[in-house]
């Protein structure tokens, strides 16, 4: 990694923080820790050699540390230097829905990404300890990309690609713009269904529970003070 040339410490934190995909690394480790496969689905444009080799300079600089040897794989966590880092990130999302919300560009409008935050942050409680299957619908996407399934149960909600079978409690229904605006906060869920930019048809509890189950964190709630473009 490129060095700023300076004993600044402005300058030291820098060259580890400012390190492109270093922040988004930090925010998903945040939640916890992740293995490298959880860790791919949140940096979806990272090639795996440079996240591995990303991941192993953090951890030479001692900001990142490996956690477990299961049969499943070892995990990252952050070290206490590492989160340190979380308030920054945390300031940077702040100032982000302050005074970057606009309307979606094309280029952002990134389908692996959306999925993997519904099921990372997804509360699979807010049905009440029973289990229950989404299906969501992406109306605006081909049909290979259309169905989405989140099983919720035993505290855990699981993304399936396929159906899982069984009973479906809650069939959601938007396009992927207006699913990615209610993640971020832009839209909330009641007035995408009051506005008939979601439709949400399934079993009264888990109707009840779809708001809880987003689990939509604190940045969504920071209001835009971005002027409308000309």
């Amino acid at each position: 990694m490129k060095s700023y040339g300076q004993f600044c410490p402005v300058a030291k934190a820098a060259k580890i923080f400012c390190e492109r995909w270093t922040a988004l690394i930090i925010r998903d480790l945040a939640a916890g820790p992740r293995r490298f496969s959880q860790l791919q689905r949140g940096v979806p444009l990272m090639s795996p050699s440079l996240l591995s080799a990303r991941l192993k300079w953090l951890i030479d600089e001692g900001i990142v540390a490996r956690e477990g040897h299961g049969r499943r794989g070892s995990g990252y966590a952050l070290t206490e230097p590492g989160r340190e880092f979380v308030p920054l990130v945390e300031a940077l999302g702040i100032w982000g829905q302050r005074w970057t919300r606009r309307s979606l560009r094309d280029h952002e409008i990134d389908l692996g990404l959306l999925v993997w935050s519904l099921e990372s942050s997804a509360d699979p409680d807010a049905f009440g300890g029973r289990r229950c299957l989404i299906r969501l619908e992406l109306t605006d996407q081909p049909k290979a990309k259309r169905l989405w399934w989140f099983l919720n149960q035993t505290g855990r909600c699981e993304l399936c690609v396929d159906d899982p079978g069984g009973e479906v409690n809650l069939y959601l229904a938007c396009t992927l713009p207006d699913a990615i605006y209610i993640v971020r906060g832009d839209l909330s869920p009641a007035a995408a269904i009051g506005d008939m930019r979601l439709e949400a048809i399934g079993d009264k509890w888990a109707c009840a529970g779809l708001t809880g189950w987003l689990a939509l964190g604190p940045l969504t709630r920071v209001a835009s003070r971005r002027r409308a473009s000309p």
